[in-house]
């Protein structure tokens, strides 16, 4: 398997959590502490559980880009491949320095290897 496969492969693997857990946050799940600086650190108020849910679609999107550039998938979205690493790494800053300690010690580290592994799918 190419490398740039396992890359885009392990970050869509690892963009599943998040994308697991805003599920379950529209769902209605009291994960708040794990999001949005914990804010709210039990159930998210309804406008904040949809907007949980775009964000899962914006991961979604930015995983199926990824595969994309590595050739995994055959999609039109290539050219999103470099916007979603910028926002991966946006994220990554976001989640560091999060008030929520929660946060910070889960979305740092899953954010910081999604981050790696799609640059080394942009530099493969």
């Amino acid at each position: 398997m190419p490398m740039s496969h396992l890359l885009a492969l392990s970050y869509a693997g690892l963009s599943a959590l998040p994308i697991a857990m805003h599920f379950a946050i529209v769902a209605g799940a009291p994960l708040g502490r794990f999001t949005v600086g914990g804010r709210f650190p039990g159930q998210l108020p309804p406008s904040w559980r949809v907007l949980a849910g775009v964000q899962a679609g914006l991961l979604a999107l930015m995983a199926l880009a990824v595969l994309a550039r590595a050739e995994v998938v055959f999609v039109p979205i290539r050219f999103l491949f470099w916007p979603a690493v910028a926002l991966t790494a946006v994220s990554l800053l976001a989640n560091a320095a999060s008030p929520s300690r929660p946060e910070r010690l889960l979305w740092t580290p899953v954010l910081a290897f999604m981050a790696l592994a799609a640059l080394g799918v942009g530099l493969v």
